[in-house]
Formats: structure tokens, sequence, C-alpha cells
């Protein structure tokens, strides 16, 4: 595959091709994280602060901002799939895009009054002293609110508040109405971990912080992708790589939310860590294997508002893996 380099540092790192793949991505979200994040460069690093200054202009970026309302929304319902504000929010987030960029404080605005309003939380059931919650809603809520600076606001901390009462005794959360069911879901329970990380750092609030060590250590009694009760995969799910993976729950998802609450060097992440090594194509890139939405402009439901693209490299899932490999000692750039 031929690479060409827009910028005159990718040549200084050819000899690793991902990194080149990324360091000449047209998304400049994908560069300017790669640069900041992989290689380690100050934001005001010539290149990386072009791609900065750059970085709405990108495809998908752009794509995902666009069609913004007067509310704050993007029409439509907050969690409609997935055009609504929630996911956008989740997806614009996740490549770093600057929390001051204009439009995003106003659209999470619409997802908070949202899962705040009295007829939403006033619907949670309650059965044999476990909240029964898709917890996943709120999770991602407060990781969004929280990198936007929003940690101080009522709704948000309602939100986290909300999540450390609803967390069940295993550290998870789950939103099975079946009486029985006593253990923890592992989609409903991966964003509460990651938006309780966030809010307990720029808050310092005690009680996220415990509720995600808790989190934490759901995952990592499960090594990351196994049953607690057989030690084999969990589902086949888990071992699937996905970009965006939104609520859904896999390998790759898991340890970045570890990697970020400070729990990748634990020797129970290995599994997950070894498995995502060994996702690793000759090329030295990751490939979906998954899609949770169809394509940009498909008739129907589920239907995506940009184009992620299928076949061939993933630009996030290998930004994504090589953040959660150098967080835990595995990889780190070469010839830089």
């Amino acid at each position: 595959m031929a690479i060409s380099f827009p910028d005159s540092a990718a040549p200084r790192v050819a000899s690793d091709p991902a990194l080149a793949l990324l360091l000449s991505s047209r998304e400049q979200a994908i560069r300017y994280t790669a640069m900041t994040e992989l290689l380690g460069r100050p934001s005001d690093d010539s290149d990386a602060a072009s791609a900065l200054a750059a970085l709405t202009t990108g495809r998908v970026v752009a794509g995902l901002l666009a069609g913004q309302q007067a509310d704050g929304g993007f029409g439509g319902h907050p969690y409609a799939k997935w055009g609504g504000a929630h996911w956008r929010l989740v997806s614009l987030v996740d490549l770093r895009v600057p929390p001051d960029t204009p439009g995003l404080r106003e659209a999470a605005g619409t997802v908070l009054d949202w899962l705040t309003s009295p007829g939403h939380v006033g619907r949670i059931p309650v059965l044999r002293g476990r909240a029964r919650r898709c917890a996943s809603q709120e999770g991602n809520a407060l990781s969004v609110a929280t990198y936007l600076g929003m940690s101080g606001d009522a709704r948000v901390r309602q939100l986290a508040a909300n999540l450390v009462v609803w967390q069940w005794a295993d550290g998870g959360w789950n939103c099975d109405k079946h009486p029985a069911a006593a253990h923890s879901s592992f989609n409903e329970s991966l964003p509460p971990l990651l938006g309780l990380t966030r809010f307990g750092s720029a808050t310092q609030d005690r009680e996220a912080k415990v509720a995600a060590d808790r989190a934490a250590e759901f995952l990592l009694a499960h090594r990351i992708i196994r049953s607690h009760r057989t030690a084999e995969i969990a589902h086949p799910a888990v071992v699937r790589l996905c970009y965006p993976p939104y609520w859904h729950y896999d390998a790759l998802a898991a340890l970045k939310a570890l990697a970020e609450s400070g729990h990748i060097s634990d020797p129970r992440a290995a599994d997950g860590l070894d498995h995502l090594e060994a996702r690793r194509r000759i090329d030295g890139t990751w490939h979906a294997d998954a899609y949770y939405w169809r394509q940009a402009g498909t008739a129907g439901s589920n239907a995506d508002v940009v184009d992620w693209g299928r076949g061939g490299p993933s630009e996030p899932l290998t930004l994504g893996a090589l953040r959660v490999l150098k967080a835990a000692s595995r990889w780190a750039p070469r010839h830089v």
C-alpha cells in the first residue's frame, strides 16, 4: 500500500506502518491524536497545531457536527440511532474534538435534559434491591459532559450520583428485569466505568472514584473477555472489534476505559491485551469485523450519519489499539 505523507514528520516513523497510516490520515482528528498521544508531541508543535486547527474540517468530524438545530440537538430524540446528539457526541469525544468546539455543550444539554427528566428517572424499576437500568446511557452522557468541562452542572452531578446508587454488588450495572438476574452486564457496565472515571478525576468526588474502581474490578475479575464461571470466552461479541462500539462491549473498548482509569497494568488485563495483539494484521493495523451501523444514506433504521468505512485497515481502531498498547508498555514508536 502506497502511503503519502502530508507533513514532514511522517517519514521519520515510516518503519512503523500503523503509525504511518495514522499520520497520513485525511481525518485531522486521527492525525492530531496520533501526534499528541502516540508520539507525545505538545499541542503547539507546528504539525499538531496545524492538524488541530483543521480538525473540524475532516470528513467524519464535519459530518458528525452537521445539521445541528437551534435547540442544540440534531432533530428528533437525542437517543435516535445513530444520528441523535447522544451518539454523535460519543464519537466526537472519542475522536478528541476540542471541548470548546461550538455547539458541543448545547448538544450535550439536550442529552442531559432527557436523562435527568423526572419522567425518565422515575421509570427506573428496582427489583430485589437492584436498579434495572440501561446505565450505558448515563455512563456515555457523563463521560461526554465531563470531557466537555460540564462536571459542575447539576444535571451532570445527578447522573454521577444516580450511577453510584444504581451500581450492583458485583461492581456493574444491568437492565435485565428478570427478578433473579444478579450478574451485571458487560455492555451496561463499560460506559459508566469511563464516565465515573472522568467525573471522579475532574471533581475529586470520592464516591465516583470508588464506584469507578469497583466497575474496573468487575471487568478485571472477568479478565476482560472471559466468563467468571467457565473461564471460556464470555461471548463471541467480546472478541470482535468494531468502531464505533457505541454501547457495545468488546475487548478494545474495555481496555481503552481501563487505560484511562489507571487499571491497564493489572495482570488480569493480560488476556485482553494478548487478544488485541493477536488481532493485529501483518501490515501492523487493525480491521473491524463487526458493524452496529448501516451505511450512511441507507433507508431504514440504524443508518449512521457518516461513513466509517468497511474493509481494509480501520484508522480509529488502529489508533485506539496503539493507545492502549502504549499505556500497557507493549508498544512504543520506533525511529521517531
